[in-house]
C-alpha cells in the first residue's frame, strides 16, 4: 500500500481519530489531513505544477511539512526534501541540480534562500509557511505566496500516483564530489513504515514520537510514514531537544521512539531525575546503537526494548532488530520478505563466509521497493549497482544466524550527528578563503559516544601567506551548515598524496589531532 492510499484508508476508516499534532500546538485528525493534503494537491496543480513535476520543501518539523509532502504525493509531483541546515554553497548545489522553479519555505528559513537568490535565476516561485520577516530582501522575479488556509480552497480530485512514480527525491552525501539527488519511488516510501511495523509490533495502543528531521528517510518515512500505515497517532518536535525528549513522551504519553547514536547520547547526557521512568515509553529503535546507550535505556529510563537496524536513502532498511533480542552493537537480521543482503569482498563481490568483514550488498525482492537511481547521474548510479547488487560502501559481518554488525565505512565520507558529509563540499568552501593552497577534509572520532566523527582540516596556506587556523575555522562554519562545522585544524607544508596526486586521507586520519587546533563542541544538543 501507498502513503497516499493509507491516508485515504484512514480517513474513511476514522475520519475523527488523532494522527498529527506538533509541539507548535497544530493538530491533524486523519480526516483533516486527508482533506487538506488533497486541497493542497489542487492548489499546487493551478500554480501549473504537473506530474512528475518537482518542488522543493524547505521546512521545519511540523503539521504543514506533512502537507505539503502529501498534497504533492496526491498530486504525483516530486517533493525535493532539503536539509533545513543547509545555507550558501551546499543549498545552492541541490537548488541548482534539482532544476527547482517552485519552493515552500518555512518563514524563519526564508533569508537563507533570499542570500543565495541571485545563483538561482531558475527560482521563481516562494510559497512562505508561518509568515516572513519583511527585512528580508527577496528578488522581484520571485511570485511570492503565503501557505494557505486550507478550509478557503476547492477540493480536488485526480487519480493518485504509481508504485513507480516518483514520491521525492532526497540528497545524499557522495564521497568524491557533491550531494546526489536520491530518486525514491512511492513503493519505496512505503516499505521504510511497513519495516518499522513489523519490527516495533505496532499496534493501535501506540503512539510515536518523532523528534528527529523530517526531510530526511528516519523521520518521514521510518516514523511518520508508519503511523500512516497503522493508524495511530504521533507527535512531532520541530527541532530534536535533549532536554524536552522526556517531557514531550510524559506529557504526550508516547509509545515509540526513533534515534540516532548522536541524539541518544545528547539525551543520555541529561541529568538522571526520579522522573526518568515516569513514562509510556515501551521501546527505542536506535541507529547505531552502542553497547552503553542500549543499557543505559534499559536501566535508566527502563525501556524493555532497544532495537537498531541498518539501511541507506538508496536501500531502504533491508536489516531490523528484533523485540526481545538483546544484541549490543549489532544491526539486526535481513527483513527478508523485501530485501536479500549479502557481505563481500568489496574487490571482487564474492560472498564471504559467515564472520569476515566485508562490503554490505543489498537488493530488493520488490518492483519499485529501491532507489530508481540518482538524480542527474547514471554514471553513479551504474558504479553503485555493479553485478546486480547496491553496493552500500560500508562494511560489516553476518553470523551464521544472519545476525549483521555494521563495522565501519569503506567510503571516504564523514558522517557527523546523524548526517553524512562530502568532503570535498567542505573543500570547496575552505579552498575559497583567503590564503588557502590545499585544504582537505576528513573524518577523526568524536569524543561524543555514538557521535560518530568530528570533520578535521589540513591546511597548506599559499606560499609567503600566514593563516590563522581560528580564523579558517571561523569563516568556514559561518557558510557551512551546522552538521559540518570543522572542529580542529592542522597547518601543514604539503598535504601526503598518492603517486597520481590524490590526497590521502587515510594517513591523515592515522596521524589524529596531534598538534591540531581543537575549537571544542561545535555541534551541541538543542536544549
Amino acid at each position: 500500500m501507498l502513503l497516499t492510499a493509507a491516508l485515504t484508508e484512514q480517513a474513511t476508516r476514522s475520519p475523527d481519530g488523532n494522527w498529527l499534532s506538533d509541539s507548535e500546538g497544530n493538530t491533524l485528525t486523519f480526516g483533516q489531513a486527508h482533506a487538506n493534503s488533497l486541497r493542497a494537491a489542487g492548489y499546487f496543480k493551478r500554480l501549473n505544477v504537473q506530474r512528475g513535476d518537482r518542488v522543493g520543501v524547505f521546512l521545519l518539523n511540523g503539521c504543514a511539512f506533512a502537507i505539503a509532502w502529501l498534497g504533492l504525493g496526491y498530486l504525483g509531483a516530486t517533493a525535493v526534501f532539503l536539509n533545513t541546515e543547509l545555507r550558501a554553497s551546499f543549498l545552492r548545489h541541490q537548488l541548482i541540480d534539482s532544476g527547482l522553479t517552485i519552493i515552500v519555505v518555512d518563514g524563519e528559513l526564508l533569508s537563507a534562500l533570499a542570500e543565495i537568490a541571485e545563483e538561482v535565476p531558475e527560482l521563481l516561485m516562494v510559497i512562505v509557511v508561518g509568515g516572513r520577516d519583511t527585512a528580508v530582501t527577496v528578488p522581484d522575479r520571485w511570485q511570492l505566496l503565503d501557505w494557505p488556509d486550507w478550509s478557503q480552497q476547492p477540493d480536488w480530485e485526480g487519480p493518485g500516483p504509481a508504485p513507480k512514480d516518483i514520491a521525492c527525491i532526497m540528497y545524499t552525501s557522495g564521497t568524491s564530489g557533491p550531494s546526489k539527488g536520491v530518486l525514491m519511488p512511492h513503493a519505496h516510501c512505503a516499505l521504510y513504515g511497513i519495516g518499522t511495523i513489523k519490527c516495533l509490533q505496532l499496534t493501535q495502543s501506540d503512539r510515536y514520537y518523532i523528534c528527529l528531521p523530517l526531510f530526511h528517510a528516519n523521520g518521514l518515512l521510518m516514523q511518520l510514514g508508519a503511523t500512516l500505515l497503522a493508524g495511530i497517532p504521533a507527535f512531532v518536535r520541530r527541532r530534536f531537544s535533549a532536554s524536552n525528549w522526556l517531557t514531550d513522551i510524559q506529557l504526550n504519553r508516547l509509545t515509540v521512539t526513533n534515534l540516532l547514536g548522536a541524539s541518544a547520547s545528547f539525551i543520555l547526557s541529561q541529568p538522571a531525575s526520579t522522573q526518568d521512568q515516569a513514562h509510556t515509553l515501551r521501546a527505542v529503535l536506535n541507529a547505531p546503537s552502542l553497547a552503553l546507550h542500549e543499557t543505559q535505556f534499559r536501566e535508566r529510563f527502563g525501556v524493555a526494548d532497544v532495537v537498531s537496524g541498518f539501511g541507506m536513502t538508496e536501500v531502504n532498511i533491508p536489516i531490523w532488530g528484533r523485540l526481545g533480542h538483546f544484541v549490543p552493537g549489532a544491526a539486526g537480521w535481513t527483513h527478508e520478505e523485501h530485501f536479500e543482503v549479502c557481505i563481500a569482498d568489496p574487490e571482487t563481490d564474492q560472498a564471504l563466509p559467515p564472520g569476515q568483514v566485508g562490503e554490505i550488498l543489498v537488493r530488493p525482492k520488490l518492483p519499485f521497493g529501491f532507489m530508481a537511481g540518482y538524480y542527474n547521474a547514471p554514471a553513479k548510479t551504474e558504479e553503485a549497482w555493479r553485478n546486480l547488487w547496491f553496493h552500500t560502501g560500508d562494511a560489516g559481518t553476518m553470523r551464521e544466524d544472519g545476525l549483521v554488525t555494521f563495522v565501519d565505512r569503506i567510503k571516504d565520507c564523514i558522517r557527523r550527528r546523524g548526517e553524512n558529509i562530502s568532503a570535498t563540499e567542505v573543500e570547496a568552501v575552505v579552498a575559497a578563503l583567503p590564503g588557502i593552497e590545499e585544504v582537505a577534509a576528513y573524518a577523526v572520532p568524536s569524543d561524543v559516544p555514538g557521535g560518530e566523527d568530528e570533520v578535521m582540516l589540513a591546511l597548506v596556506a599559499k606560499n609567503g601567506v600566514a593563516i590563522d587556523g581560528a580564523e579558517i575555522l571561523r569563516m568556514a562554519t559561518a557558510q557551512l551548515p551546522r552538521f559540518a562545522a570543522p572542529r580542529y585544524v592542522k597547518l601543514l607544508n604539503t598535504l601526503p598524496k598518492t603517486a597520481t596526486g590524490k590526497v590521502q586521507r587515510a594517513v591523515l586520519r592515522k596521524q589524529g589531532i596531534t598538534d591540531a587546533l581543537d575549537v571544542g563542541k561545535t555541534y551541541r544538543s538543542n536544549s
